[in-house]
């Protein structure tokens, strides 16, 4: 059973405030579940679930997949939008953890396959 990958990066919430708010969030990832899907899990249990390749893609340029865009801020930051019935959240990550994380994933699966995509920071 391969282990669960984990990884904690803080979350600035974006809203209409001055002060962006920074909350602590976990990066998760279990290839037993689901190869394709990572996890973004927020204080209080709130749990976003979408492709792996959508987050990579999203360093590099906008990319976008049913109810989630993702897109690289400057050189050093990427921001996630979900769309849901209870409107719009937006959150901005830094990439440095981000990154570290998909590598992990991708060195999880390498002994199934090779990885398709190259990450670069």
């Amino acid at each position: 059973m391969p282990p669960v990958i984990h990884e904690q990066a803080e979350a600035w919430l974006v809203n209409d405030t001055p002060d962006l708010p920074a909350v602590p969030v976990d990066l998760l990832y279990d290839s037993d579940d689901d190869a394709q899907t990572v996890h973004v899990s927020f204080p209080g249990g709130t749990d976003w679930a979408f492709d792996r390749d959508l987050l990579e893609r999203g360093l590099r340029s906008p990319a976008e997949c049913d109810d989630v865009r993702v897109w690289p801020c400057g050189r050093t930051q990427l921001v996630v939008e979900l769309h849901s019935k209870d409107g719009v959240e937006v959150v901005q990550l830094d990439n440095a953890p981000v990154i570290r994380f998909l590598h992990r994933t991708h060195d999880e699966n390498a002994a199934g396959a090779a990885p398709e995509a190259h990450l670069h920071a």
